[in-house]
C-alpha cells in the first residue's frame, strides 16, 4: 500500500457534505498555492468539480490550459483559459517551469494570459506556476506536456523540403538550393529570423560531467517578410561551428535578438548539418566520412557494453505487435502508415523496446519482413540495429544519453550517416550495432476479462464472476503492481437492471508511478482516462510519457498502458462493458494474486483466497462468487476514483462488494425457444457469449463477449513460443540463402567459383533449437562444375582426336582403291 494513496480517499470519506453535494459559495479558502489539495472547507483536488465541492477561486489558481502540448524543443505559445485579467496592461507575466525554468508571459488585448513553453531536455508532464506580480509570487499551477519532435504536427514546426537532401548536401550529385516552409499563420508577425541551432553532448561519457547542450549558432537570414517559404544556397559554416554536426532550424520574430531562449518559434526537425559542413566534406564527402566512422569505431570501443541489457527480440512479427507491454511501433518504419522505412530497406514494420536499459538508457529495435521474419543486420543493411541512446529517452532525461531523440541522433544516426549513407562501410557500423536474433526470447502470459464479466487467468482457467463491487484483478509483489476494477449491473432493453455485470471502469499502479484508470465515459460511451484521478484530454496527443508509464490512445476506444517491468495492459470497449487483458513477463511468475490467477503454470490452484487456501477445480459457481468477493478492494489501498456522489454513495461509502446484489449463474439461465435459436447460430460453442445473451437478453451484447473472447484467443495464439535456432553464417569464400531461422527453416550453402564444399550443403533448424549441420566450409580447389567442365571437356578432345584418326584410315584406304584403275 502506498501512503500517497491514502489521503485523498480517506479526506473525501471525511470531508463529504452529508448526503449530497454542500454548498461551497460561503466557503472563504481559496486555491492559491493549493492546487491538489483535498483538506480545509473547500476541494482544490481534480475530483472536486464532479461533487461539487470545489473552491470558489479552483479555475483561477489550478489552471487549464490550450494547447496543453508541443514539443519539447519549446516557443510554443499556450493561452490559460477561465481566467482574465481585469486590467491587462499592468500585468508582468513570468511563466516557471519545473521551479527553475523561467519564461516571458503576456496578457493580450482581451485580458487573456499567455505564457511561452521553454526548451526542455525531456518529455512528458512539466508542472509549471505562473506569477502576475513580477516573478514575487507563483500561486497558479498547471501542467504542460513536453513531446517528444516527431509527435508534433507539421502545423507547429517549419518543414524542410526532401529533407533527404539536406542531410545529403555536399555528397555526390547534391548541391543547389534548399527550401523550408511553414505556416505563416503559426507565427503571426511580419518578419522573421532564421537561425541554425546545434546541439552537443559533452564532457566524460556515463559520468556526472557528460552533459547535453543546444547552442544558437548562427542566422541563415534576418528581417525577412514572414511569407511561408526561404530558399538560400548553404555556404560551409566557419570553422569555429564545424564541431556540431546535428541540429535544428528556428524562426523567430524579427523583434528578438540572435539567439533569444523561450520565445514563441517554430522549429524544423532535428537533422544531420551536411549542409553546412566544411570545403573538406564538399571536396571528398567518402574520404571525410569514413574518417569521422573510424573515430566513432574508436569511441564505441572505450564505451561500455549496453547490448546485454537489452531485452531480446521477439522471433516474429505477430508476437512483436501482440506484445504491446514491451515494445510498440517504431514511427520510422510502420506497416499501418505505408511501411515508409527510410533506414531499414526491406522490412515493412519495426518495434522499439518500450522502457530504456536501467543502467545506460539505451534501447531495442526489432524489424520485420513481410512474411513476419526478423531482419538482421548480419543478413542486410536494412536489419534492425540497438540504440545507445534510446530514441524516446529515458528518466531522468536532461543528461546524456537519455535526451529524447537527441541521444540517439548523435551515438546511432550520425554514425549510421557515417558509416552508410555518406561512405559505403555500412559493415564497419552494423559490427557494433548487431541485431539481437530472439533466440532467448519468451513471449509474456496474457489474461483477460470481458463481459459479463468473464475470466481467463495465466494460466488458461476460465469462470465467471458477476458481483457489483470493486475488486482486485491483480497483485504482483515482485514490482508492487496492482490493477482493480470496478464491476456494475448492466441494463436491459427495457431499462431495468440486469442480474449480471460488467466491468466498467480498471485502475492500475506500479510501485510509486502514477495511477492510470480507464473507464466507460456515462454520456459518450467511450473510454475516458483519468491521471491521478483528473481526468486527460487527447485531442492533441494520443500518447503521454508518465511517470513509471507510458500511455497510449487509439481510436479512443482501445488504451495500451506500458509499465516499467514491461507488464502491459490494454482496456477497450466492448459493448456495454470494459475489455481488460493483462501481459506479464515471464518474471512475474509465483508472484500474482487475484482475480486473473496465480501465474505459476499449474491451473489448480488459480482460485487461491487472500488466505492463502485454494478452492480446487470444479468448484461451483456459487462457490467462486464467494471466491470473487474475497478479492474485494479496501479504501484504503483503493487506485479508483470517486468524483461523481454516485460513486461515492454506492462504492465508497458502501461495502467494496455488494452483498444484496444477487448474480445469475449458469444453472438459472433460460431463453425463450425463438431467441435460444438466434443466439446458438450467433455464439456456437462459445459458453461465455451464449451466457451473456442469457444474462442480459441482448444479441449484441453476446455478440460484443463472443469477439472479446476470439480477440484473446487470436492474441494467444500470437504470443505462442517460437523455437530459433539463431543466425547461421554463410561459409567464408561461398553464400547462404535464406534467413529465416526457426524451427523447420532450411538454409542452403553454396561456394564461390573455385572452391569446393565441404560439409552438407542444407541445415535445417531443429525443434530443439540446434541446427542439423553446421555451416560447411569451402575450400580451394576445383569445384564441382569445373571438374565436370575438365572431365566433360576430356572426354570432348579424346572423342575428337578418335574421330580424326577413324577418318583418316577410311581417307587411306580410298586412296588405295583409286590406285588400281586403269
Amino acid at each position: 500500500m502506498k501512503p500517497a494513496l491514502l489521503p485523498w480517499a480517506l479526506l473525501l470519506l471525511a470531508t463529504a457534505p452529508g448526503p449530497g453535494p454542500g454548498p461551497t459559495a460561503d466557503a472563504q479558502e481559496s486555491c492559491s498555492m493549493r492546487c491538489g489539495a483535498l483538506d480545509g472547507p473547500c476541494s482544490c483536488h481534480p475530483t472536486c468539480s464532479g461533487l461539487g465541492t470545489c473552491c470558489l477561486d479552483f479555475r483561477d489558481f489550478c489552471l487549464e490550459i490550450l494547447p496543453y502540448s508541443g514539443s519539447m524543443m519549446g516557443g510554443k505559445d499556450f493561452v490559460v483559459r477561465h481566467f482574465k485579467m481585469s486590467s491587462p496592461t499592468d500585468a508582468s507575466v513570468i511563466c516557471r517551469f519545473k521551479d527553475s525554468i523561467q519564461t516571458l508571459g503576456h496578457v493580450d488585448s482581451s485580458g487573456q494570459v499567455h505564457c511561452v513553453s521553454p526548451l526542455l531536455y525531456e518529455s512528458g508532464r512539466i508542472p509549471f506556476t505562473v506569477s502576475l506580480d513580477n516573478g514575487h509570487s507563483f500561486p497558479r499551477a498547471g501542467t504542460w506536456l513536453a513531446v517528444h519532435p516527431n509527435k508534433v504536427s507539421m502545423m507547429e514546426k517549419s518543414e524542410l523540403v526532401n529533407e533527404t537532401r539536406w542531410q545529403y548536401y555536399g555528397t555526390a550529385n547534391t548541391s543547389g538550393n534548399l527550401s523550408l516552409t511553414w505556416h505563416v499563420k503559426s507565427l503571426p508577425t511580419q518578419t522573421i529570423t532564421i537561425e541554425l541551432w546545434g546541439y552537443e553532448e559533452t564532457g566524460m561519457p556515463y559520468s556526472q560531467e557528460w552533459t547535453a547542450k543546444w547552442s544558437y549558432l548562427y542566422p541563415l537570414a534576418t528581417h525577412i517578410p514572414n511569407s511561408g517559404s526561404f530558399t538560400f544556397t548553404p555556404k560551409p559554416a566557419p570553422p569555429s561551428y564545424q564541431r556540431w554536426r546535428v541540429g535544428a532550424l528556428r524562426i523567430i520574430d524579427s523583434k528578438n535578438y540572435a539567439g533569444q531562449k523561450d520565445v514563441q518559434a517554430l522549429w524544423t526537425n532535428d537533422h544531420a548539418l551536411a549542409w553546412h559542413l566544411s570545403d573538406d566534406f564538399r571536396e571528398d564527402p567518402v574520404a571525410w566520412a569514413r574518417t569521422q566512422c573510424q573515430a566513432w569505431e574508436e569511441l564505441e570501443d572505450q564505451l561500455p557494453n549496453f547490448l546485454e541489457e537489452l531485452p531480446d527480440c521477439p522471433c516474429t512479427l505477430t508476437q512483436a505487435r501482440a506484445d504491446s507491454g514491451r515494445f510498440f511501433t517504431d514511427y520510422g518504419c510502420d506497416m499501418e502508415q505505408g511501411s515508409v522505412c527510410t533506414y531499414h530497406p526491406g522490412a515493412v514494420h519495426c518495434v522499439r523496446s518500450v522502457q530504456a536499459s536501467l543502467r545506460y538508457g539505451s534501447g531495442q529495435q526489432c524489424c520485420y519482413t513481410a512474411d513476419g521474419t526478423q531482419l538482421l543486420t548480419a543478413d542486410s543493411s536494412g536489419g534492425s540495429t540497438p540504440d545507445r541512446g534510446h530514441d524516446w529517452g529515458a528518466p531522468p532525461f536532461r543528461t546524456p544519453p537519455r535526451v529524447p531523440s537527441m541521444s540517439h541522433w548523435l551515438y546511432d544516426v550520425l554514425s549510421f550517416y557515417y558509416c552508410c549513407l555518406w561512405a559505403p562501410d555500412c559493415p564497419r557500423y552494423m559490427q557494433r550495432r548487431p541485431s539481437n536474433d530472439c533466440r532467448n526470447y519468451r513471449p509474456p502470459r496474457l489474461a483477460s476479462a470481458f463481459g459479463d464479466p468473464h475470466f481467463v487467468t495465466f494460466d488458461g482457467t476460465n469462470f465467471t464472476f458477476n458481483g457489483r463491487g470493486e475488486y482486485v484483478l491483480l497483485e504482483a509483489a515482485l514490482t508492487d503492481l496492482r490493477v482493480q476494477a470496478r464491476a456494475q449491473p448492466g441494463t436491459m432493453s427495457n431499462g431495468t437492471e440486469t442480474r449480471g455485470t460488467g466491468l466498467t471502469a480498471v485502475a492500475v499502479q506500479e510501485g510509486n508511478s502514477d495511477v492510470v484508470e480507464v473507464r466507460l465515459a456515462n454520456r459518450t460511451g467511450g473510454l475516458e482516462v483519468l491521471l491521478n484521478q483528473e481526468v486527460l484530454s487527447f485531442t492533441e496527443q494520443s500518447w503521454m510519457d508518465l511517470k513509471g508509464m507510458f500511455l497510449s490512445v487509439a481510436a479512443g476506444d482501445r488504451v495500451s498502458i506500458m509499465l516499467a517491468s514491461g507488464a502491459g495492459l490494454e482496456v477497450s470497449v466492448q459493448g456495454p462493458f470494459l475489455s481488460v487483458s493483462v501481459l506479464l513477463p515471464e518474471k512475474f511468475l509465483t508472484h500474482t494474486h487475484g482475480l486473473l490467477g496465480t501465474l505459476n503454470n499449474d491451473p489448480t490452484d488459480d482460485f487461491t483466497l487472500r488466505s492463502g487456501r485454494v478452492l480446487p477445480p470444479g468448484t461451483s459457481p456459487q462457490e467462486l462468487f464467494l471466491f470473487g468477493a474475497n478479492w474485494t478492494v479496501h479504501n484504503a489501498s483503493s487506485l479508483l476514483t470517486y468524483d461523481s456522489w454516485f460513486l461515492v454513495h454506492n462504492f465508497l461509502y458502501q461495502p467494496k462488494h455488494d452483498p444484496t446484489f444477487e448474480p445469475l449463474f449458469p444453472s438459472e439461465t433460460t431463453l425463450n425457444p425463438s431467441l435460444a435459436q438466434e443466439a446458438a447460430k450467433l455464439c456456437g460453442d462459445d459458453h461465455f457469449c451464449n451466457f451473456d445473451v442469457a444474462a442480459t437478453g441482448s444479441l449484441s451484447t453476446g455478440t460484443a463477449t463472443r469477439v472479446a473472447h476470439q480477440l484473446h484467443q487470436r492474441r494467444m495464439q500470437s504470443l505462442q513460443p517460437v523455437v530459433s535456432c539463431g543466425w547461421l553464417a554463410p561459409p567464408p569464400n561461398g553464400q547462404k540463402e535464406g534467413n529465416r531461422y526457426l524451427a523447420g527453416s532450411t538454409i542452403y550453402f553454396h561456394c564461390d567459383n573455385g572452391y569446393s564444399l565441404a560439409g552438407a550443403e542444407t541445415s535445417t533448424c531443429q525443434a530443439d533449437g540446434t541446427w542439423s549441420s553446421p555451416t560447411p566450409k569451402c575450400q580451394p580447389g576445383r569445384s564441382y562444375a569445373v571438374l565436370l567442365g575438365i572431365i566433360f571437356g576430356g572426354l570432348a578432345v579424346v572423342a575428337a582426336v578418335a574421330l580424326v584418326y577413324v577418318l583418316l584410315r577410311r581417307r587411306k584406304g580410298n586412296t588405295h582403291v583409286w590406285g588400281a584403275q586403269p
